[in-house]
């Protein structure tokens, strides 16, 4: 049986600690969707569409990562890609909390899915998207931060919701 993970999140923007939290994740799994939803309680930075394409951009090159944006509930939506796995980065022990909440409620609506923790590699465990939004809100360089070119984003597009 193929291992299918999905690796869930709003990712506004991908970041360094996101792709090595993929990178690593493809070792072991067959198949990972970065899954890119709808945080309800956040507005988003930039766009939808236009994440959803630098992301696929970004693994270009790798046959085991798709990209694809969803809407509800996690859970269900592993049901639909018949993905077993959740795959997620843990910088510290806030996010262990936050994060062990979601994958309890996950396996609740979901008995068969599991989620997989990776701690996040140390030279990336600074890196957030919401610091970054604020760093490129105020026009500072976050070139550093993201692994992609800035300029494949339009600045002045704050925000879209999965239509």
């Amino acid at each position: 049986m193929k291992r299918i993970a999905i690796f869930p999140g709003s990712f506004d923007p991908f970041t360094n600690g996101h792709y090595d939290v993929v990178q690593r994740g493809c070792e072991m799994f067959d198949h990972i969707i970065i899954a890119l939803g709808n945080n309800s309680s956040k507005s988003r930075y930039f766009a939808v569409p236009d994440m959803l394409k630098i992301i696929e951009g970004v693994f270009k090159g790798n046959p085991k990562v798709t990209v694809q944006a969803y809407k509800g509930l996690t859970a269900d939506f592993a049901k639909e890609v018949g993905a077993r796995f959740l795959l997620r980065g843990l910088r510290n022990t806030t996010d262990f909390e936050y994060e062990n909440t979601i994958a309890q409620a996950n396996r609740h609506v979901n008995p068969d899915l599991e989620t997989v923790f990776l701690i996040t590699s140390p030279s990336l465990a600074a890196i957030s998207s919401s610091i970054i939004r604020e760093i490129h809100r105020f026009g500072g360089n976050v070139q550093d931060f993201i692994p992609f070119q800035l300029s494949s984003l339009p600045t002045d597009n704050p925000g879209s919701q999965i239509g």
